[in-house]
């Protein structure tokens, strides 16, 4: 994954310019026609969406094209000012007033639900996976919601901005959520075409989504919620029903909740300082050192993220002495602001150029955006620096198991360290292939382990857990190939390595 840099090279040679410009406006050209001739094959229900997904393309074709270079220019990068980034206990320190509802009102909860479950093993959306006594991604989210309306009489809806991957299914499931306190709303990201890497054109044949053409699309990253959000005809709704803000996060960090204190900050500046968008950060470790993080950049705060950085600054980057902080991508952004920016085309978000190669072995390139790049494009922004805990994202089973875990205590949907457990940081867990898929990782346990004195888990092979084990301190389990290791019910397994013989040995 790249940002687009130098797809046509600048030169001094005037006619090399010429022909470059020339090279660039037949590519655009042959784009068009090409968009057209799929447009005749869109059913007459979908046409008119379509066209409007088309038009997004255009532009962030056009832009690819045009763009020379790096986009960003590494001596400008500054850190952020002192005061752009707050410490959340700051925030805290406030309190929260006596009418929480009044703030409450003025929200609306968006989830990113376009992503499927396919790197866990799982069919259909990743939102539907059970994570948590039988609850999945989505049960949890409502589940939060429905609490605060409950406890402050309030109306807070929550919206879903899925993809054509995850629309059909998810639409089914939201039926069980009819007798909650919660109004759900939906909408769709974009359906861009995959781009053919030689040729520069959409592999796609026809609309169709199946046979020859069930790789010919895709979402184009959380970048494009402005667009489809405001296309949706959903803004303009929630703008007409009293809602100022939206707070936008993964549907799989289970650390995103609604946090009162944030949402009073924002309520309470005066009204021509009002931040428009806020992005939560925290604190750097050695799993985080790919995480976007803030920068000044031609006096304004901006995300900078690892595929824009120049090769040779990239351990620069990855420091965390220089950058202290990432990106949650937990964000607070203002609706009337969104309108405004969209209506004006003004949002500037950086390309990022993902390459893959399809089944057959055909090399393609989706142009996609991220949400969090457009800060730069909003006025009045803002980092805080939040707890840990508020990012707890569920990407592969090692998350899985800590969240399943007893380190956690749920309640409301909500998920907290528990108590018991005397260190603030969560445990370092990696599990190998064997676990992959969710299927065969809760095969592997009959009941998941007492991880509260756990540090550092690494697990490979062939290996199954027994009832009530108890992991402490560092335990490595290895099974080398052809050999399975079956740790007894009721072990207690502390700064232990077992090998692929059986040997328990002290670590």
């Amino acid at each position: 994954m790249y940002v687009v840099a130098d797809l046509y090279r600048n030169s001094p040679n005037a006619g090399m310019v010429e022909f470059q410009e020339k090279l660039r406006l037949q590519h655009e050209n042959s784009m068009h026609t090409e968009l057209e001739k799929l447009l005749t094959t869109a059913k007459p229900s979908e046409a008119e969406i379509s066209r409007k997904d088309f038009e997004g393309f255009k532009k962030l074709f056009h832009r690819f094209l045009q763009e020379k270079g790096p986009s960003i220019d590494w001596a400008k990068i500054q850190r952020p000012p002192e005061d752009s980034i707050q410490p959340y206990e700051k925030i805290e320190l406030k309190g929260l007033p006596a009418d929480v509802a009044s703030s409450l009102n003025k929200l609306a909860v968006v989830k990113l639900n376009g992503g499927l479950g396919t790197s866990m093993g799982c069919k259909g959306p990743k939102s539907l996976i059970s994570v948590r006594n039988e609850n999945t991604f989505l049960d949890l989210t409502v589940q939060q919601i429905e609490h605060l309306n409950k406890s402050y009489n309030a109306d807070v809806p929550l919206v879903l901005m899925n993809s054509f991957n995850t629309d059909e299914d998810t639409k089914k499931i939201l039926q069980k959520y009819t007798h909650h306190r919660v109004k759900i709303h939906t909408f769709n990201q974009s359906r861009y075409p995959r781009i053919n890497k030689e040729s520069l054109l959409p592999v796609a044949t026809n609309m169709g989504l199946t046979g020859e053409n069930e790789e010919a699309w895709y979402p184009p990253g959380h970048g494009d919620i402005y667009t489809s959000f405001f296309n949706s005809g959903l803004l303009d709704k929630l703008i007409a029903e009293g809602k100022e803000y939206i707070f936008v996060s993964n549907i799989d960090n289970l650390g995103a909740t609604v946090d009162l204190h944030i949402l009073n900050h924002l309520m309470n500046q005066p009204s021509d300082k009002r931040c428009e968008f806020v992005m939560e950060v925290t604190d750097k470790t050695r799993a985080d050192v790919k995480g976007g993080t803030l920068t000044q950049y031609d006096g304004k705060l901006r995300l900078l993220e690892i595929a824009q950085v120049p090769k040779a600054h990239v351990d620069e980057f990855k420091s965390v002495t220089k950058f202290k902080i990432f990106n949650t991508n937990n964000l607070w952004i203002s609706l009337p602001a969104i309108k405004r920016l969209h209506v004006k085309n003004a949002m500037d978000m950086e390309i990022i150029v993902n390459p893959k190669t399809l089944d057959g072995g055909l090399n393609v390139i989706q142009l996609e955006t991220a949400v969090g790049a457009a800060m730069k494009s909003f006025d009045n922004v803002l980092g805080i620096n939040v707890p840990r805990s508020r990012f707890l994202p569920v990407k592969t089973t090692s998350d899985l198991l800590l969240v399943m875990s007893n380190l956690y205590s749920m309640n409301a949907g909500s998920l907290t360290m528990s108590p018991k457990r005397e260190f603030p940081t969560t445990p370092h867990v990696k599990l190998g292939s064997s676990f992959t898929k969710v299927r065969d990782f809760l095969k592997r346990f009959e009941s998941i382990p007492d991880m509260l004195e756990l540090d550092h888990l690494t697990v490979s092979g062939d290996v199954t857990f027994g009832k009530q084990v108890t992991l402490k301190g560092t335990v490595i389990i290895i099974a080398n190939h052809g050999d399975r290791i079956d740790i007894p019910a009721g072990a207690i397994l502390e700064n232990k390595i077992v090998s692929g013989n059986l040997r328990i040995l002290d670590h």
